[in-house]
Order: structure tokens, then C-alpha cells, then sequence
């Protein structure tokens, strides 16, 4: 019993030496993933941030380019408008005219020609012919808007279809000295400058360019879809932010495919806002490329390590067994299967140092066969082996705590180390033992035992040499006293009684 508890001793710094190499794998393994995946949120950070900026100068560049023309175009019809009120105008030819109103004016070939038309919406002037057709355009948004809001300014229309072409029409209000309403100047800018100004344009298949009126409506989308412009889309969360703070971003599905994109507009205070839209699975894919595969190998080399770490944890468990075994044979009397004189030595050096720090008693049997050599001559080594582990048998019997140390001290001779029992306790369990001999051996008996006891609290100026040398002159005096007998040893003088 006491050996079974020094053996689990032994083997348990193996056993903790494998838990600490898993554990430290285990957390090496958690270490390294956890930098692997800062380095991938680094990385996809990276990915968001780069695709923000791209998405910000893009709409950055097509605004400007938008924005350009929309003044060019706008100071046009603001010369035109400042001109038809001057007095001198009515008297001069109508090539001078056309000269006088047309001559600074913007022209491109995504311009449509402009036209003034008078308070009745009549056209009266076109910059595209000297006799203009006869047209009213009192019913049209622009024109309208102009008659009823002085304060308008540039107005952008709703796309339409304009002279046969879609379009959008820039227009203004022709205000008379005294403020009276005169008429409206107004110009086109056809769809065709928009498809050029994006076909210029490297776009991924989903990319989406939005360019919206300040009221909501889609001027123009690429890609292209008829059906979408003129929408107003006011009315949801992103177009609301986008026509109302000066730049920024965010993320949705889109209304028209449900695409999730990341949305980017630079600014909203314009008459005409872009909005630039680029799907996340795009912006990501490269990142996800290279997730997966950083993942994949951190797989990898994590399989390898728990797979090396678990190898050395059972090499190490079985070097533990070997070794624990080893110690079992270096310890352990080879014919009785006690402790042999080795480990009791140390087993008692152990257990003094205990008492003495405890205070307690410590109890010490010698116990030696009666006869045995004479025995052993008789009936022959075998026989005598018998009697020996028949000895030890009845000896561990009655030694069943676990601290307690049964050895084989040497030839036929015994040691029962017995932690915190008195003199009288232990001559209890020294009787004991030497009854269990005499039942075990029969009647008449084989054989018997005589027993040396002796017990003490350990003291510094003494050690454990002084408690075997009282137990040994216990046993010889019990040997003295005809054998088959238990002599308890009086310590310190050593007096010993029957």
C-alpha cells in the first residue's frame, strides 16, 4: 500500500511534464492564431481603407468633371439671361443678336443648342438658327418653376426626353430690372456625355456610378437601366445621407439587385451628387484569397504541432510507466514483493524528518523468522522461500495504512515503519503480526516470528539511526527471551521488557 502511494509520487511529475508540454503547445497554438488573425483584421482593414479611397477619388473625379460642365454650362445661360434684358438688344440684327447672346457660350457636342422663351413660354430665340420653330414650352417643369420660384436659380430637370435625345435641361429664370418675370434660357446636356465620361471609366461588372438630383431623382446609373432614371429615391436610409451631409459612406443592399455594396459620395452640397457603389465581395476577394490560404497553412502547421505535442505526451507517458516500473524493480524485494532495504532507508529518512516537523511519534517493528536457517537447511531453499513470503503476506495483513512502510530489511529479517503510532499501539500491531504467523503456520507451526518495537517523537540530537538501533536490540532480546515473543524497547534508556 505505502508503495502503490510513493509509486503514483513518482509517475506524477511525468504526468505533469505531459499536461505542461500540452499546455504550452495548446497556448503557443492560441498565441500564433491570434496573431495570424490581428494580421488578417489588419489586412482587411487595409482592404476597407484602400477601397474607401479609391471610391472617394472616383467620386471625386466625376464630380468634378460633372461639376465642370454644369458651371460652364451655367455661365452660359447666365450671359444669355443678363443679355436679353438689355434694351439695345431689340435693335440690332438678328445676326448680331445671335452674336451678342451666343458668341461666349459653351458649346460641345453633348450640348444641346440654347433657347430662350419668352413670359408665354414661346421660343423666341435658339442659338442653333436664326428663325427658330415655333414652340411653347409653358408646360414643361422648368419652365414653370421659373414663372412661379424667382428664387430657383440654376434648375436641373428631370431626364427627358429633349430634340429627340435624352437629357437633362439647365435652365434659368430672365428677370426684368424691376423684378418682373421675362422668361426662362435653357440648354440641354444630352445622356451621351454621361455613357462617355463612364465608358472612360475601369468598372468592375457590379460597380455602380449614381448621379442623383438634390431632390432625390436619378439623373443618370451606370450600368445603364432606362427604367431606373427619373426614380426618386429619397426616401431611403443612404440617399437621405448622401443628399444631406457634404461626403461620407455606407454599406446596404442595393434596391434594384440586392448586391451588398460599399457606398462613397465626396459631395452633396452640389446640384448634381455622385454616388460611387462597389460590391464587398469584390473589395474583399483578394483578402479572402489570402485568408484562406494564411488559414489553410495555420491549419496545417496547427494539426502538425497538437499532433507532435500529443506523440510526445504518450512518449512521454510511456517513459513515465518505464520508468515508474524501473523504479518499482529497484525498489521492491524480489521474492516477497515488499519494499526492499533500499527504499526503506529512504522511506524512514522521509518519514523522520515528517515527525519531527510535525511533533508526532514515529514506531518502528524489527521482525525476524525463529529458526529459519535451520529451516531453511532442512527442506531446502525452496521451502524457506516459501516461509518468508508467507511472512510477508501476514505482515501487510495487518499493516493496511497507507503511510505505513513494509520491507524486506534482509535474509529473514523484516521492518514495519509505522508514522504517529505510540510504543503501545505499535506492540498492538507487532502481536498482531506475530499471531497472524502462528495461525498461518499450522499446528504443530512451520514457524514464528520475533518482534523488536520501539517508538519515539524524533529529536534533533538524535536521528533516524537511533530509532533502528533500539528496534534491533528490542528483537534480540526477544530472541533472548525464547522467541516467538514481542519486546517493546524503552526509549531513550533503551530498558527493554517482555
Amino acid at each position: 500500500m505505502g508503495l502503490g502511494r510513493r509509486n503514483d509520487k513518482a509517475s506524477r511529475p511525468w504526468r505533469l511534464s505531459a499536461k505542461l508540454l500540452i499546455v504550452s503547445s495548446v497556448a503557443t497554438v492560441i498565441g500564433f492564431s491570434a496573431i495570424c488573425a490581428s494580421v488578417m483584421i489588419d489586412m482587411r482593414r487595409g482592404e476597407e481603407a484602400l477601397a474607401h479611397q479609391t471610391l472617394e477619388n472616383l467620386a471625386s473625379g466625376i464630380d468634378a468633371d460633372i461639376s465642370r460642365n454644369v458651371e460652364l454650362f451655367d455661365l452660359s445661360l447666365r450671359a444669355v439671361a443678363s443679355n436679353m434684358v438689355a434694351p439695345e438688344l431689340n435693335q440690332v440684327s438678328k445676326p448680331i443678336r445671335q452674336l451678342i447672346l451666343f458668341d461666349h457660350a459653351a458649346t460641345a457636342k453633348h450640348f444641346g443648342a440654347i433657347q430662350v422663351f419668352d413670359a408665354d413660354g414661346k421660343l423666341i430665340v435658339d442659338a442653333s438658327t436664326m428663325d427658330p420653330a415655333h414652340e411653347n414650352r409653358s408646360d414643361e417643369e422648368y419652365f414653370s418653376v421659373h414663372r412661379d420660384r424667382p428664387d430657383v436659380g440654376l434648375f436641373i430637370s428631370r431626364p427627358m426626353l429633349h430634340h429627340g435625345a435624352y437629357a437633362i435641361v439647365l435652365s434659368r429664370r430672365i428677370t426684368g430690372d424691376d423684378g418682373s418675370f421675362r422668361g426662362v434660357v435653357a440648354g440641354s446636356i444630352r445622356f451621351s456625355y454621361f455613357h462617355d465620361l463612364f465608358s472612360r471609366l475601369s468598372l468592375g461588372p457590379e460597380d455602380t456610378i449614381t448621379v442623383f438630383r438634390h431632390d432625390g431623382t436619378i439623373i443618370m446609373r451606370t450600368p445603364f437601366d432606362l427604367d431606373v432614371i427619373g426614380k426618386n429615391l429619397s426616401h431611403l436610409p443612404g440617399v437621405k445621407r448622401t443628399l444631406s451631409e457634404p461626403s461620407g459612406y455606407f454599406s446596404r443592399n442595393a434596391a434594384s439587385d440586392q448586391v451588398f455594396r460599399l457606398y462613397v459620395w465626396r459631395d452633396g452640397t452640389r446640384p448634381l451628387v455622385v454616388l460611387v457603389g462597389k460590391p464587398w465581395d469584390d473589395i474583399l476577394r483578394l483578402w479572402r484569397t489570402e485568408a484562406t490560404r494564411i488559414g489553410a497553412i495555420m491549419l496545417a502547421l496547427i494539426a502538425f504541432v497538437l499532433g507532435v505535442t500529443l506523440f510526445l505526451a504518450r512518449e512521454i507517458g510511456r517513459r513515465a510507466i518505464a520508468e515508474d516500473k524501473l523504479e518499482e524493480m529497484a525498489t521492491t524485494d524480489a521474492l516477497t514483493g515488499l519494499k526492499n532495504r533500499r527504499k526503506f532507508d529512504s522511506a524512514i529518512d522521509i518519514e523522520w524528518r515528517r515527525a519531527a516537523r510535525h511533533k508526532t511519534p514515529l514506531a518502528l517493528l524489527m521482525i525476524d523468522a525463529d529458526h529459519f536457517k535451520a529451516y531453511n537447511d532442512t527442506f531446502g531453499h525452496q521451502a524457506g522461500d516459501e516461509v518468508l513470503v508467507g511472512i510477508a503476506i501476514c505482515i501487510t495483513e495487518a499493516v493496511r495504512r497507507a503511510g505505513d512502510c513494509v520491507a524486506r530489511y534482509g535474509g529473514e529479517e523484516f521492518a514495519v515503519l509505522l508514522p504517529g503510532l505510540s510504543a503501545v499501539e505499535a506492540l498492538e500491531v507487532a502481536e498482531t503480526i506475530r499471531l497472524n504467523v502462528l495461525q498461518w503456520s499450522g499446528d504443530p507451526p512451520i514457524t514464528s516470528v520475533s518482534i523488536g518495537i520501539a517508538s519515539l517523537t524524533p529529536d534533533p540530537a538524535i536521528d533516524w539511526a537511533g530509532l533502528v538501533m533500539a528496534a534491533d536490540r528490542a528483537l534480540y532480546a526477544a530472541k533472548a527471551n525464547g522467541r516467538n515473543c514481542s519486546v517493546l524497547a524503552s526509549v531513550p534508556k533503551l530498558s527493554l521488557v517482555a
